[in-house]
């Protein structure tokens, strides 16, 4: 019998089921899933208690780590720290809040020298398509980007601005020569210069100035391009139900399209925002509890694909606590420590299953990204493996976050569900609830090993 490096014995998900099994891994890949009390010899055998299941390593394909250039809002070491508490073994970093952006290969390469060897998860990275980038995309592409991210308004930061009509249209038919996937930032411009102007701590007036119509009119848009070019796109943190209805049918006709949305859109909703209290900001908007129900029902029903996390971290100070002004604050929600407990708790509220949010935090996105070894514990993929307790429950306490910033509206909040270990490519990462020793995550890019 062949001795392997580790077996873990207990409750795992496998082909889409809880079910006992023995789990064993071998340089840094599952070897196989076998079942209860097959006999193994293995370098060290975890057999997991009674309340603990084995799940697949979740895949987050939305982390704004911002290194290098503003390391100081969030940093590799920092966000994959985080995320392995979290029990996320894979990110995707987003192109832009860093400097230089990711809009060209220099870029590419001056991030990826930066992560390396910070790292305690899987790294990989998106391309921008912004004004200066099109036409160029397939230099990112050729470097291994997992697809490329634009903006339809003003992203926050003067670096990566935001396409037009136009040059929206170009970034579609040029992304669909590619056969590429194009991620998008869906407002309209022209909805909100129309709607009132936000400021000061009103979260009513600040839900005011971002209308449902402005993702409903620039998902419509996206759409009809889509169509017209027959490209992949992919609708970032969807918070507007009035898109559903125009989604569902864009696919029904054949559209490639794919849909996220997030935990704080899942479990916030605006009604408990009080004045003042900027750490619930984002854009697009936390909305209304019928809009809330309206996403979770669009979940189940396969309308929206995945949920991860938009990690949009930044400095305490730019929050503005102290003046509660949602006008000037930045726009961002840090969960991605959170983001398996968050959900999986008001997901069993409603009846939904373990099984199924881990298809939305796992197998979704490694599938929306082209992961083919992430998001399933089954033989040959990698062994990205947590051990989970869904029934402790725990209090946010926003010091024992591995974000380099701990603001987060979900402090004091009583949650579900308790990462105890996580294994990446069979190396032990989190044990206890804490992270340890020292980073040892890849970098990765499309089609790499």
């Amino acid at each position: 019998m062949t001795t392997v490096d580790l077996a873990v014995i207990g409750t795992a998900l496998v082909d889409g089921e809880l079910r006992p099994a023995v789990v064993t891994v071998a340089d840094g890949r599952v070897v196989a899933v076998e079942a209860p009390g097959t006999p193994v010899e293995a370098t060290e055998v975890v057999t997991l208690r009674e309340d603990e299941v084995l799940l697949p390593g979740l895949v987050d394909t939305h982390v704004h780590v911002n290194e290098p250039g503003r390391t100081e809002w969030e940093g590799f070491s920092s966000a994959t720290r985080a995320a392995a508490a979290g029990g996320v073994t894979t990110i995707i970093d987003m192109p832009l809040n860093s400097i230089p952006p990711t809009v060209d290969l220099a870029a590419l390469d001056t991030k990826r020298a930066v992560a390396a060897e910070q790292c305690h998860v899987d790294v990989g990275f998106w391309g921008g398509a912004v004004p200066s980038s099109l036409g160029s995309l397939r230099s990112l592409a050729d470097g291994g980007v997992f697809g490329f991210k634009c903006f339809l308004v003003d992203s926050g930061v003067p670096e990566f601005p935001p396409l037009d009509d136009v040059q929206l249209e170009r970034a579609v038919a040029e992304v669909a020569a590619l056969d590429a996937l194009l991620i998008v930032h869906a407002e309209d411009p022209g909805v909100l210069a129309a709607a009132p102007t936000c400021s000061g701590s009103s979260y009513a007036g600040f839900v005011d100035s971002r209308p449902p119509e402005a993702e409903d009119v620039a998902i419509a848009r996206l759409l009809d391009l889509a169509m017209k070019h027959e490209a992949r796109v992919h609708v970032l943190h969807l918070s507007s139900a009035g898109s559903l209805t125009r989604l569902r049918e864009a696919r029904a006709a054949g559209v490639r399209v794919s849909v996220e949305t997030c935990p704080h859109y899942l479990t916030l909703g605006a009604e408990e925002v009080q004045d003042g209290h900027t750490e619930f900001k984002c854009c697009p908007p936390i909305r209304d509890a019928a809009n809330r129900e309206a996403l979770w029902d669009a979940l189940s029903g396969g309308v929206i694909d995945c949920v991860v996390s938009d990690h949009s971290p930044s400095t305490t100070d730019l929050k503005l606590l102290d003046t509660g002004d949602f006008g000037a604050a930045w726009g961002g929600v840090s969960s991605l420590q959170l983001g398996l407990p968050l959900v999986w708790s008001a997901a069993r509220e409603r009846g939904v299953t373990l099984e199924t949010v881990v298809a939305w935090m796992s197998g979704g996105p490694a599938a929306l990204a082209g992961l083919p070894r992430k998001g399933a514990i089954a033989a040959g993929r990698d062994a990205d493996l947590v051990v989970f307790a869904p029934d402790e429950r725990f209090v946010v306490e926003p010091e024992q976050l591995y974000h380099r910033h701990r603001v987060t509206p979900y402090a004091a909040r009583t949650l579900s569900g308790r990462v105890r270990t996580v294994w990446c490519r069979g190396r032990l990462v989190v044990r206890d609830g804490i992270v340890s020793g020292s980073p040892h995550g890849h970098l990765l890019w499309k089609g790499s090993p």
